[in-house]
């Protein structure tokens, strides 16, 4: 079994589950895909690619909010625009420190919030699950396409 095909058979599976869970408790089957989706395009692997993609995915809630709130309290349009253009600056530079880095994750946990209107509170664990899982998906298939390959070393010596 190849590892794409593992990995594709345990992100199916899990992927079912995790739209089960997430009607079940009321999140955001989409976000949780967010979340998923920025821990399979980090660069890194493991817990460390887990740690950064759900860091980032948080700070972006962070300036989603301050978006939202800053913008609340300008009585002209353009300024709301010169806060986004502020903000997005500090999404960027922030990748100055190493767990940071990863700069789609601040812009996936930002567009997060703005398609929940604002809503962190429901967005913040759907991404946590939601990149949870998307370890899991990738760590499992690896898993299986060990086990699978340790299979076929095995019934290979059997054979001789």
């Amino acid at each position: 079994m190849s590892t794409l095909f593992a990995i594709s058979l345990t992100t199916g599976i899990l992927s079912g589950l995790w739209g089960w869970i997430a009607v079940t408790l009321g999140l955001l089957s989409w976000a949780g895909f967010l979340g998923c989706t920025s821990y399979f395009a980090s660069s890194n692997d493991g817990f460390k690619g887990l740690s950064v993609s759900l860091i980032t995915n948080m700070s972006g809630v962070f300036w989603a909010m301050v978006i939202i709130h800053g913008s609340q309290f300008v009585s002209l349009e353009i300024l709301g625009y010169v806060i986004t253009a502020v903000v997005a600056f500090f999404m960027c530079i922030q990748a100055k420190q190493s767990w940071l880095a990863y700069i789609p994750g601040t812009f996936i946990g930002s567009c997060a919030t703005f398609a929940a209107d604002g809503n962190w509170k429901l967005v913040v664990p759907s991404l946590i699950l939601g990149g949870i899982f998307g370890y899991l998906m990738k760590a499992s298939g690896l898993w299986l396409h060990q086990k699978s390959k340790q299979s076929q070393v095995n019934a290979s010596l059997q054979t001789r």
